[in-house]
């Protein structure tokens, strides 16, 4: 009986820590951010205002899920915005691929406004220089049919301030082309921002947009 009763009893502590240990994998993490501008793709979300933004990610063994959310205007309603996705990424030889899907949401005008998008996206990164590609394939939800968007972007460090550069360049299909170039400097939990965001319809120039967003954000 007490040979039984040991073995059950290390059958439990095993179990324990195998639970402990798989439940301690399960990576969770938040952020928070307050910029001078919401800019999306190129353009405002929130005619040229604060945003107040932040959000919450789940990750185990390369699978995520998150919620991320910013205060937006477009002469209606609509004040949230509210981003529920996720997805797996890894590496294979040295190259990293992040596959998922996103799906907007705007409460109050959800029939009009939502959509979805399934993202592939490649990254390398070097010891001081990175690279990556992303291609978004809009997916309809509701009322609205969104075009496709693929975006490359490229990051380095100036040294020796620690000091990231990025930049990039997107196109949104049958609506315009923005890019972007910016600073960026950590630390511990917060991150500094300011970047050069600029525009260009494909037909109509006056909704052409050039902003300059400063960034304050949080990771905790």
């Amino acid at each position: 009986m007490k040979l039984i009763k040991l073995s059950l009893a290390v059958a439990l502590a095993a179990s324990v820590a195998f639970a402990q240990e798989e439940k301690s994998e399960i990576g969770v993490s938040a952020n928070m951010a307050i910029a001078s501008n919401y800019v999306w793709r190129g353009v405002s979300q929130n005619q040229d205002s604060i945003a107040v933004q932040g959000g919450v990610d789940l990750d185990y063994k390369g699978f995520y899920l998150g919620v991320w959310g910013s205060n937006v205007n477009f002469d209606t309603d609509v004040s949230i915005e509210l981003d529920f996705y996720g997805g797996y990424s890894s590496e294979i030889a040295g190259i990293g691929y992040d596959v998922g899907y996103i799906q907007y949401v705007y409460p109050k005008d959800t029939k009009a406004l939502n959509f979805g998008e399934v993202y592939v996206g490649l990254s390398k990164d070097w010891d001081q220089f990175g690279v990556s590609a992303t291609y978004s394939f809009g997916v309809e939800t509701d009322d609205t049919n969104p075009e496709d968007y693929w975006e490359i972007g490229a990051s380095t460090s100036i040294l020796p301030y620690d000091i990231g550069l990025q930049a990039s360049y997107g196109d949104y299909n049958k609506m315009g082309d923005n890019y972007s170039i910016g600073l960026s400097k950590s630390f511990e939990k917060f991150d500094l921002s300011v970047a050069y965001i600029d525009f260009s319809h494909d037909t109509d120039s006056s909704s052409d947009e050039d902003n300059v967003v400063a960034t304050v954000s949080f990771s905790f």
